[in-house]
């Protein structure tokens, strides 16, 4: 009798190979190849489409597209709407991604609530979750008399006539992992799998015009789990972040085909579901200790959106061999090239000292403007002194220990000034042109020592 073939397949890239390999000669991971029974093709009946993928579609010159084709439909959660760009577009597909119980499914399930309420047709589609769990969660939730449909359904083909059916403007698929077509071999999550689930719902939504949310599994490591092009077939990607033990939530997003990316909304969880916040600069600084070292506020812009943060900084000595240097929220590797720059510009000794950094909140600063506010809090910490006076400090630092100008620095201010902070240190390269709002003092400063002078952190 002869052996049945087998074939290698990775689970991160898709690869396939006849025999094992340690490492996937085609995206490079280690001990990622699975056996796996060679695909059968199954002749099935072909499907007459209204118009086929790559079918003899016309050119249209840009001018006469009519703009309705990017028509938005508002979700009636603000904060969604505005990492989406405004709302929904119609015939979109969006992924939204996050670890296990951060909120996702909660929040889509109040979207759904809020857009059949104004008798928009509404699909939710669970391949994990029963019926009847949908309804607990919805009663939870007091959207079960909002009227959208609910199908339990891992099978693409039944959701397919199930959609065919029902026409609905917006359909949920919870989650793409749990998706699978018949015709093909693999298991559900596979790469296969969830690449030829997710292309043919990106079909059926530009078809149908019908604008489709998937849910996305993710890793240990906190990427969507998958292949990676499913990130690339999506209109947008949304990322839910946070910590689960606690109560606010940050949507972000990373990939906006109708918006900008980067764009942030703040939620709080809660037992009647997703809160948007609406003030988040005063929900980041509600327990801010005062008078305290090692404490500086900084204006970070996220998307369009200014947002106060707390950056919080702890010197002391070390009791190892090596000092530690450990950052939440900001690179550590950004950390280690200001501390240099503090100890090689600003004369401040730290290659004995242990050094902890967080960004209060949850937040995550990526942008270049949050360095001076970091050297700052590393200096506080250091002489043990708090900052004088309500100071908040922007810019970005160089090797040379000199500040550089930062963008949008009125939009800053503006914010600053709103809640109580009214002296602000800034690149000097920001004062040409800049509008001060009356009752603001604004510092200029060329370099790190500069800055750290006029917060009054330099030894008697």
């Amino acid at each position: 009798m002869a052996k049945s073939k087998t074939i290698y397949v990775c689970s991160e890239c898709g690869y396939e190979t006849p025999r094992w390999l340690g490492k996937c000669p085609d995206c490079g991971n280690w001990n990622t190849l699975t056996e796996q029974a060679p695909r059968v093709e199954f002749s099935a009946p072909e499907k007459k489409l209204k118009r086929a993928p790559g079918s003899d579609a016309e050119a249209l010159r840009i001018d006469q597209i009519p703009d309705d084709a990017l028509a938005r439909l508002p979700s009636g959660i603000g904060e969604l709407d505005r990492v989406l760009g405004g709302g929904i577009v119609e015939g979109s597909l969006v992924l939204v991604g996050g670890d296990p119980g951060i909120g996702k499914s909660t929040l889509l399930t109040q979207v759904c609530a809020n857009l059949s309420r104004e008798d928009i047709p509404v699909l939710y589609v669970s391949g994990e979750e029963s019926a009847r769990q949908i309804k607990m969660r919805a009663n939870r939730l007091e959207a079960s008399s909002s009227g959208f449909y609910v199908l339990s359904e891992n099978d693409l083909n039944t959701v397919e006539r199930r959609m065919d059916q029902l026409s609905p403007r917006i359909m949920v698929v919870d989650s793409i992992q749990t998706m699978y077509l018949p015709e093909m071999a693999s298991a559900p999550g596979s790469v296969s799998q969830v690449r030829e689930c997710a292309s043919r719902l990106m079909r059926l939504a530009k078809l149908n015009n019908c604008s489709v949310f998937l849910v996305g599994h993710v890793t240990k490591e906190g990427a969507i789990a998958g292949p990676r092009i499913l990130e690339h077939m999506v209109d947008a990607v949304l990322y839910f972040e946070g910590d689960r033990q606690h109560q606010y939530r940050l949507l972000r997003a990373v990939k906006n085909r109708f918006g900008s990316v980067n764009e942030l909304g703040m939620f709080e969880m809660t037992s009647e579901g997703m809160q948007e916040v609406l003030n988040a600069s005063e929900a980041l600084l509600s327990e801010r200790a005062h008078n305290a070292s090692g404490s500086v506020i900084m204006c970070a812009i996220e998307g369009s959106r200014p947002l106060l943060t707390d950056v919080q900084a702890l010197v002391s000595a070390t009791v190892f061999g090596n000092p530690r240097r450990m950052a939440s929220g900001v690179d550590q590797g950004r950390l280690a090239l200001l501390l240099a720059v503090l100890e090689k510009r600003a004369g401040m000794r730290l290659y004995d000292k242990d050094v902890y950094i967080n960004i209060a909140g949850g937040m995550s600063l990526t942008e270049p403007a949050a360095d001076l506010a970091l050297c700052a809090a590393v200096a506080s910490s250091f002489r043990n002194r708090p900052t004088e006076g309500n100071w908040a400090v922007m810019g970005e630092v160089g090797l040379a220990g000199e500040v550089r100008a930062v963008p949008q620095a009125e939009r800053r201010i503006v914010e600053c000034m709103r809640m109580g902070f009214d002296q602000v240190i800034l690149p000097k390269g920001n004062l040409r042109n800049l509008k001060v709002p009356e009752g603001m003092r604004v510092v200029g400063v060329e370099t790190v020592s500069q800055a750290v002078g006029e917060l009054g952190l330099f030894a008697n």
